[in-house]
Order: structure tokens, then sequence, then C-alpha cells
């Protein structure tokens, strides 16, 4: 395999999804998700969703990912998080090729926190030999052993229920996911728009997902119960160049609502935010960059970095101002391209669960 392959993710928008097989840095973008590249098919305004054949892969397009977080209690009450993420990256555009040729490579993320340890693991895979892939009906996604996987009951415009599990050198989860709405179309009916200059992607959630199943930590197990949010994206370019990674929010309100929120970050320190509020009944409402303030609180060293893992987030026309703080403050992904990507609490005006992710430190 050659030492330019490449690879990357949502997360990455998201995020992060965005990782490089080769140890080739880029100074566009966290993890070059700002490179210019031709010959891939371009994100535009006005496509028509269609389920199930937009759970399946894209490979027109250079990356996509299918990246779900979980925030979940054992029976004691414990708080636990749980990662389970599938990046594809295509090295050339289409056609595609048979076999070894195919131009499309996969990897795996997946990651296990509670209060004082996180665990995390990495797998790549070579498309066209079936080791990995996604297919839309009856839903799968692998990599390896590792399985987001529906069956013939799975409802395709919920994307439920499916299985999924995952294993490392020292954890392991199995989980089933069930909703009973349907998945959200992010920003402009599905077009998610990433700068002032033209760069976006295809973005849907699942922010529904009621997870039930179990964790195992150092051949202990333990029974967990929970909730869980599955985002999907794909683009050919969804960073400018000079977007240097982002701070994404996924949140879980008590009352059932939800909550999206991101921050690109520019080198110019003109950040561009974006939100969508989704109530408990599926309906959607965008937020404004304007009305979003997003202010991290002192950051703390962590990998060598300086990262800020408390937050205050307010939004003045819902009434929210809230303090994040994470279940585990070193939740660091120390995979390809290094990330931060953990569960957090948060409370004030409202109160909830739900996952952070950093990128670009």
């Amino acid at each position: 395999m050659s030492g330019e392959l490449k690879l990357s993710r949502r997360a990455f928008a998201g995020g992060l999804a965005g990782v490089v097989l080769s140890r080739r840095a880029s100074a566009q973008g966290f993890a070059g998700l700002g490179e210019t590249e031709t010959g891939f098919a371009p994100v535009v305004p006005g496509k028509a969703f269609s389920f199930p054949a937009d759970h399946g892969a894209h490979p027109d397009f250079r990356i996509e990912w299918w990246y779900l977080t979980a925030n979940l209690v054992d029976t004691k009450g414990n708080a636990c998080g749980l990662q389970w993420t599938l990046f594809r990256q295509a090295m050339q555009p289409s056609p595609q090729r048979e076999g070894w040729a195919n131009q499309q490579v996969w990897m795996g993320h997946a990651a296990v926190t509670r209060a004082h340890t996180h665990r995390f693991a990495e797998v790549f895979a070579r498309g066209g030999v079936g080791q990995a892939g996604v297919e839309a009906k009856p839903f799968a996604a692998w990599i390896d052993a590792w399985v987001m996987k529906g069956s013939e009951q799975t409802r395709d415009a919920a994307l439920a229920p499916v299985e999924l599990k995952a294993a490392g050198p020292d954890f392991s989860y199995a989980l089933t996911l069930e909703a009973d709405r349907p998945v959200v179309l992010q920003g402009e009916a599905g077009f998610s728009r990433k700068s002032e200059r033209g760069q976006a992607s295809y973005y849907y959630s699942q922010p529904f997902f009621r997870a039930r199943g179990s964790l195992t930590l150092d051949d202990k197990p333990v029974e967990v119960t929970g909730k869980a949010w599955m985002d999907r994206e794909w683009s050919s370019q969804p960073l400018a160049s000079d977007q240097t990674g982002w701070d994404w929010f996924a949140l879980h309100l008590s009352s059932g609502d939800k909550l999206m929120l991101y921050r690109l970050r520019q080198s110019d320190g003109h950040d561009y935010p974006f939100g969508n509020w989704i109530f408990e009944d599926g309906r959607t409402r965008q937020i404004s960059g304007a009305d979003i303030q997003l202010k991290p609180k002192t950051p703390i060293e962590i990998a060598g970095r300086k990262l800020p893992v408390e937050w205050q987030i307010a939004i003045p026309s819902f009434g929210l101002s809230i303090a994040c703080k994470p279940l585990n403050a070193h939740a660091w992904n120390g995979t390809g391209f290094s990330y931060w990507e953990g569960p957090i609490s948060f409370d004030g005006s409202h109160t909830g669960v739900g996952y952070l992710e950093m990128t670009g430190y």
C-alpha cells in the first residue's frame, strides 16, 4: 500500500470523523480535510435524500462516516460513554475498481469512557475485498468484527432497530439500538454549510436512539442502558483551507429535545458556528451563528495539548444557558490523527447529557 494513501473523517465536522494512513500531515485544515480535490462529486443544495439508499456508501464522494456516540448508565447508576465510528475515504475518483485495486480505504474507531478510564482502539481496511463496507438494505456497516447491523425488521426511515458491537484489547460492547422517530436532516434539508466559501457536506442524524446492552472492561461485564446519537456525513471537501478544526456538541436534553451545535475554528479567529434544535417530536429549527454563544473555559493540558474540556453555552432565542463538564477530562483518542471525544453532562437553564468532540488542537 502506497505511503501516500489517505483516509479522513466527520468529525470529520462531527465531526470527526479525518485520518491519514501515512503520517503525511497537511497544513490545510484538520487532517487535510481542507485540501482541494478534483474529480469527486460536489455537494450542492437541493439533494433529495432517499432511504434506505442514503444509509449506504457514496463512493463518488471523497470522505464519508457513520458516527455513533452513546451516553449510558450501568445497573448501579454509574455513567459511561461509548463511541463507534466507521470512516471511508476514496484515494482517487470513480469509476470504482475491483478487488485490491479498489480505491476505497476504511478506518474504524471504538472507545469506552468511564469517570476514571478511557479506552480506545483503531483498525484499518482496504475496500474491494470484503473486509469493510456498508450495505443499505438490510443495513450493515462493518470493519472486521466491528459491526452496526440491521435486519429485515429495520425501518428505513428511522434506521432502527440495529445491533452494534466492537472490541479492543481491554474492552468490548454490544448494544441494541431502537428509535421510534425518523432520522433528522441537518442544515438546509440535509445540506450542511461549513464555510462562507462553498464548503459543505450532506448531513443527517438519528438522535433518538435508545440503547441497551452490555459493556465489558478488563473482563468485567456490566449491563447498560441510555441514549445514543448517530451522525451521517459525506463530502468531497468539508473544510476550507484556513479552518483548523472544530468543537462539536450532541446534546440530549432532559425535556426530550436534542441540540446539535458546532463551531469550525478559523485561523483568523472568526469562527463559523451553526446549530439545530431538534424537538422531541422530530421537528427542527436551525440556529444562526449570531445566536450561538460557545465559550470555552480555562483549558487544561492533555497529551501535550491545551484543550477546553468545560464550556459555557448560551442560545438566547431558546432561553438556553448551560455549563458543560466532561465525565472524564482525559477522553483523548490517540489515533492516527488524534482528537478529544467524550461524554459530558450539563446544567443551568436546561439539564442533560451528551457528547463533545474537539479536533485540531
